[in-house]
């Protein structure tokens, strides 16, 4: 087994919360990761029929039989226990009693909200880091086949071809958990929208586009990119607001948590295709934001990631903030370092009123260093930037 960096996160939670509730993406390691770290726990799955059905029709009585708590895993389905759990807690006052799992965000997180707040400990666990793997089995070293191949659990614990493993994916999970959040009558047409975010991955969100090459609804467009964010297919990199003397862009970024999926989507045939497709770059650009968001999310804290863009077309391709200091950090894919790849940063910091953190810039090479004053990173350490802001 491959240990995840999350695991001191939610021996540390469970430590201080009655309750600690683990979000993500379906197979990204959720179950395993829980049953591994609380191996005493009783372990119940409500994707079980007949624990579901138990569940609903006697909630008391289904969480009767853990008088010392349980690994309860997808929860969401049965939203009536979150009530009882919380009458349990407070009763109980033991930390790390229940230990909660779910897949789609909104669902685990609005109930969270509505009867246990203040009582949970959340972390989001996305695929594999890269450090993760890395660290591990020596793996990931091929940047073009990292890309192309992903880093969902599944394919590094079987023998399975990503294409065969992401059409089964999207099919048996993508495509599940968007029929139960809406109802969808044409999924041909789900599908197309889900190939052309992928086709826009780095880019400006465009409804009004995606809804017109889709032949749907603007209003259908903003819900099915709700759907994607709440099942961790797609995150948003929001526009940082803080005022430079320039009109800024206000519109988000599109990103895929997982590059290997966004492949699959654009039709990506193997890594020596994707190394020369024009998308590279687009896909590098999301593997180091997602690398950076997990460094994150594997802490329990919320992203602090922005871009920076102004109408003129100076850019930074991330913003960290941290309090009032505000790190600049430039991705790109290219293996050499050229003059060119500080302009921007140097463009933000002329105009940039705010204290700054340690300007950065994460490139497709293997080594890292300092140089004109900017720390360089290997894309192999993209998620150290956090620890030497």
């Amino acid at each position: 087994m491959i240990s995840r960096d999350a695991k001191k996160t939610l021996l540390r939670l469970a430590k201080g919360y009655p309750v600690v509730a683990v979000t993500g993406p379906r197979q990204s390691g959720k179950t395993t990761i829980v049953r591994a770290t609380f191996q005493k726990k009783p372990y119940v799955s409500l994707e079980d029929p007949d624990q579901l059905e138990f569940a609903n029709k006697d909630p008391r009585g289904f969480l009767e039989r853990f008088p010392d708590g349980a690994l309860l895993d997808e929860v969401r389905r049965c939203p009536s226990l979150f009530s009882y759990i919380q009458t349990i807690v407070d009763l109980d006052k033991r930390p790390g009693l229940f230990i909660l799992t779910g897949s789609q965000q909104f669902g685990v997180l609005s109930h969270i909200t509505q009867t246990l707040s203040g009582r949970v400990g959340l972390v989001q666990l996305l695929p594999f880091s890269h450090s993760e793997l890395f660290h591990v089995r020596n793996l990931g070293r091929n940047l073009d086949a990292l890309l192309f191949k992903g880093l969902y659990p599944a394919l590094y614990d079987r023998k399975v071809q990503p294409s065969d493993w992401y059409a089964n994916y999207v099919m048996t999970y993508v495509e599940r958990d968007v029929r139960q959040m809406i109802n969808i009558k044409n999924l041909g047409i789900f599908q197309r929208f889900l190939r052309m975010c992928a086709a826009r991955t780095g880019q400006l969100l465009n409804l009004t586009g995606l809804a017109n090459d889709c032949g749907i609804a603007h209003n259908t467009a903003r819900s099915w990119i709700s759907v994607l964010e709440a099942s961790y297919i797609i995150f948003l990199l929001y526009p940082h607001f803080r005022n430079f003397g320039k009109r800024l862009v206000k519109t988000p970024k599109i990103y895929f948590y997982d590059t290997g999926l966004a492949s699959w989507l654009v039709n990506m045939q193997s890594p020596e295709h994707l190394s020369l497709h024009p998308m590279r770059g687009s896909l590098f650009e999301s593997f180091v934001i997602s690398e950076l968001v997990k460094a994150r999310f594997n802490c329990g804290l919320p992203s602090n990631l922005y871009f920076w863009r102004d109408n003129t077309g100076n850019e930074i391709d991330v913003i960290i903030e941290d309090g009032e200091a505000l790190t600049p950090v430039e991705i790109k894919s290219g293996k050499t370092i050229t003059p060119d790849y500080f302009s921007g940063i140097r463009k933000w910091l002329s105009i940039a009123d705010c204290p700054s953190g340690k300007p950065s810039l994460i490139y497709g090479g293997n080594d890292t260093y300092m140089r004109e004053g900017l720390r360089i990173y290997s894309w192999m350490n993209a998620s150290k930037i956090a620890d030497n802001k």
